[in-house]
């Protein structure tokens, strides 16, 4: 792949010639669209691709919740990951969501658990923005609930779950594809879940930029992954366009994304101030009427500070039977750095030492103005019954943007469509957070040595050590300033920002983009060499050490997936096999077996 750039918004951007330049293992996953074609996977492959089980959980009387169904068959879950499902997939009593109810939870996998293939899988994901990438340590849970009133069970009700368990955090696919198959299973039962096991591992790999379609029971659903290419804040159309298209059934606008200015309506007025605590990886506990709406409060939260990635822990559903209750819920030390979306009553109570909690109550679309409302005291929190809010003493850094809640306000006066109400609030989010991050990104490319330090017969240099100081004194000329015209403590912010996970976070992952580039500059520094000269100025345990070494840069490309032309890669084999023809037949025999695997 071509040497690649960061964008100030934190996206990775890609030479035009990226795919031209990719390695076989690399193109490869590319061309697997046709029937047969995907890399010769295994039987169900192509499903563990998408998902990792399809479950069904239902309620006995006598053991309470249970999973009732697994599929496909093999697939594994550990008892303590089967506990979670079973009582993340219910409402909490208190909901009393009678009817069909759909919402997304996240647990953590079992530590132990041993990986599942899909290791040209790594290779999409490395081709997804951030904020999409897997996270290995969890899971997520896809529901549809359906509680009907049924005389002939002794409970009187009918509740059942249907729950897709997938490490991909594709909200709205999944959301879909639920809303198509799941009244018909609770009409059918197994045999249907069988068959749409089976069109689920007919669907090609999840390829970040490219349309794929996906046919489940009947219709085919069409979409695009995004990927780090695309400028942050767009995304291409998928549209019904061509003749061909006629047997597409419905063409998703998004994978990932909830209805933001739904979700935010509820705090309307403290979407600046809500955005402060993400960006700062504070304690947040969102409590709601229902897994529905807990589920797309805390999926919106997360997405407002993209295109950085939300790095601590976030529960669109928490419980008070979750595995990691006591430890988010202790009183002994600090809040965790974790947003929870909650919906039981004990949380008012169990969660009242917790500094920020946003109360909201249903969540519906106004057909007028949201009223202002104060930010509350925490004191003044005692129930659930509370009225919706926001209830904290943080004290906002920046000053409050006017504009954005006028335009907003515009918007709902005028009956503007939510879809067009939320593109406004992501645009706003996104430029927030790109006018933050810039001078960051500014100056951390300024602690990359420059290239001419770059030598072949030296290890590459270090990255210079990052200075809260030195970028500090940065923001008066270049600070954030430059692209956006809120005032208030944005120094305080920063500090603040630099003692947090998601910096953390970021900073770990810009620094290894940085030491692979590096790592690439130096092997193209050493292909420039005439190597086989150096060779022969030298002796014969210098030429098998400087051998060793190639070989070693060789795999080193390979496992860390250097950013590294794939013309860079045969020229440096090249050159190792063109050194050792150069040497006694004894030491070539033994050369060219070492290192090869």
């Amino acid at each position: 792949m071509s040497l690649r750039e960061r964008s100030p918004g934190g996206a990775v951007e890609a030479g035009e010639n990226a795919a031209a330049e990719a390695s076989p293992a690399e193109a490869s996953p590319a061309e697997a669209d046709g029937p047969g074609r995907c890399l010769s996977l295994l039987p169900w492959d192509r499903f563990s691709a998408w998902l990792h089980c399809v479950c069904v959980v239902g309620f006995d009387l006598e053991l309470g919740q249970a999973v009732e169904v697994i599929y496909p068959l093999h697939s594994k879950l550990t008892d303590k990951e089967k506990t979670n499902i079973c009582y993340l997939s219910f409402p909490d009593s208190n909901s009393g969501c009678l009817g069909d109810t759909q919402f997304c939870f996240r647990f953590r996998r079992s530590t132990g658990r041993k990986v599942s293939f899909c290791c040209f899988l790594d290779q999409l994901d490395r081709d997804l923005p951030v904020y999409l990438k897997k996270d290995p340590a969890y899971y997520y849970g896809y529901v549809y609930f359906r509680q009907v009133r049924d005389k002939s069970l002794k409970r009187g009700y009918f509740q059942k779950s249907l729950v897709l368990i997938s490490k991909l955090p594709y909200v709205h696919l999944f959301r879909t594809m639920l809303k198509q198959i799941a009244p018909e299973y609770f009409e059918k039962s197994e045999a249907f879940l069988e068959a749409v096991c089976s069109d689920v591992d007919r669907w090609p790999p999840p390829i970040p930029g490219k349309i794929l379609h996906l046919p489940i029971m009947g219709i085919i659903m069409k979409l695009r992954i995004p990927t780090y290419r695309d400028k942050p804040g767009t995304t291409p159309i998928v549209q019904n366009m061509h003749q061909a298209d006629a047997q597409i059934s419905m063409a998703l606008p998004t994978v990932h994304e909830v209805d933001l200015f739904r979700c935010f309506c509820p705090v309307f007025f403290h979407i600046q101030m809500l955005w402060e605590l993400v960006l700062l990886g504070e304690p947040l506990v969102v409590m709601a009427p229902s897994p529905s709406e807990s589920s797309e409060t805390v999926l919106a939260l997360v997405s407002c500070i993209s295109p950085l990635k939300y790095c601590s822990d976030f529960r669109p559903y928490f419980t008070i039977h979750d595995s990691e209750f006591k430890e988010y819920t202790t009183r002994t030390q600090a809040p965790p750095s974790v947003i929870l979306g909650v919906t039981n009553p004990f949380f008012a109570k169990t969660l009242q030492h917790w500094p920020h909690i946003i109360r909201i109550g249903d969540i519906k679309l106004p057909g007028e103005v949201p009223k202002q409302v104060k930010v509350k005291k925490l004191k003044n929190l005692k129930t659930l019954d509370s009225k919706p809010g926001v209830y904290t003493s943080y004290k906002p850094y920046l000053n409050k943007d006017e504009e954005i809640v006028k335009q907003l306000q515009k918007g709902v006066q005028q009956k503007r469509p939510t879809e067009a109400q939320s593109v406004i609030l992501r645009r706003y989010f996104l430029e927030l957070t790109e006018s933050f991050i810039i001078p960051l990104e500014r100056y951390v490319a300024s602690l990359m040595p420059l290239q001419k330090c770059i030598s072949p017969w030296k290890s590459p240099p270090q990255l210079r050590q990052f200075s809260q100081d030195d970028f500090m004194k940065t923001l008066e000329k270049a600070g954030p300033q430059l692209t956006s015209g809120l005032k208030g403590d944005w120094i305080g912010l920063y500090r603040h920002f630099l003692k947090s996970p998601n910096f953390d976070g970021w900073f770990r992952s810009r620094q290894k983009e940085m030491t692979q580039k590096l790592e690439a500059l130096h092997l193209e520094a050493l292909c420039n060499e005439n190597l086989v000269f150096w060779s022969q100025k030298h002796t014969e345990v210098e030429t098998v050490d400087l051998v060793l070494k190639l070989k070693n840069k060789l795999l080193q490309a390979d496992r860390e997936h250097l950013p590294v032309k794939t013309d860079t890669l045969k020229k440096l084999q090249m050159h190792i096999n063109d050194i050792i023809l150069a040497l006694p037949d004894d030491l070539q025999d033994i050369l060219l077996k070492t290192g090869t695997t």
